[in-house]
């Protein structure tokens, strides 16, 4: 049988000695330490390295893996730009006839011009040249140019195309035939095209100032024509993409 009266009374007791013992505790002020287990020096991580090796801490050298969460979560480092042509080294000039590609190189403010004899099976490259003009004689088959400000060229005939990149202030003339010319990111060009020439087709991509001289009336004239910079661009009633070129009335 169980006495009420003694249960009763133990439930405080118990709950006095929970709380009660906790407040006596921290009313015992500094000797509340002395009951605390004293930890040796090689029981320390920072003294015992190899209790540092167990830790699950990974090193600094592996969050920063290329693995890690840390690098992958981290933008990546921003690309080099390319140095400005005026702070490039500057090399010396180089014609010379590998295979079948003739190159031309680093010629800058050449007074006389630069001639080479062509066949139908040879390339030229032309690179890095500045206020150079070059003579190209005979059938060549195709000219790529590139990073060439203020070039002149004169060709007679080419059996595929003349393909110009990033030189500003771009002039050719033909004096034969030429299927195609392509032009990207030039700023300035001046083509003058022959009456054998008058079929070339003239593709451009972020091209302005780009013009055209035709041969034009009985005197011979060459007339100038400018390629158009002004597109407009909507989506038809078929959900087509239309673009049309702006022509300016007067």
């Amino acid at each position: 049988v169980i006495d009420i009266n003694k249960a009763a009374a133990a439930k405080p007791a118990a709950a006095a000695g929970g709380l009660g013992a906790v407040f006596s505790e921290l009313n015992k002020g500094d000797s509340v330490t002395k009951g605390l287990k004293k930890v040796s020096a090689n029981e320390m991580t920072h003294k015992n390295p190899s209790l540092r090796a167990g830790s699950i801490v990974p090193d600094r050298s592996e969050s920063l893996s290329p693995t890690s969460s840390i690098n992958r979560n981290k933008s990546p480092a921003p690309r080099k730009t390319p140095k400005p042509e005026s702070l490039r080294t500057k090399k010396p000039p180089k014609k010379e006839l590998d295979g079948n590609k003739w190159i031309i190189e680093h010629f800058d403010n050449e007074p006389e011009p630069i001639e080479i004899e062509a066949s139908i099976s040879q390339s030229i490259l032309i690179s890095r040249c500045n206020k150079t003009t070059i003579r190209i004689i005979g059938k060549a088959n195709a000219i790529s140019i590139d990073n060439s400000p203020r070039l002149s060229l004169v060709i007679d005939s080419l059996v595929s195309s003349v393909d110009v990149i990033k030189s500003a202030n771009f002039a050719l003339q033909v004096l034969g035939t030429l299927p195609t010319i392509l032009l990207d990111q030039v700023d300035g060009a001046q083509v003058y095209l022959s009456k054998d020439s008058m079929n070339t087709e003239v593709f451009s991509s972020k091209s302005s100032s780009v013009n055209l001289n035709i041969i034009s009336g009985e005197d011979e004239d060459y007339k100038e024509v400018a390629l158009p910079e002004q597109i407009r661009t909507y989506i038809n009633e078929k959900g087509q993409l239309i673009s049309e070129i702006v022509e300016h009335a007067g």
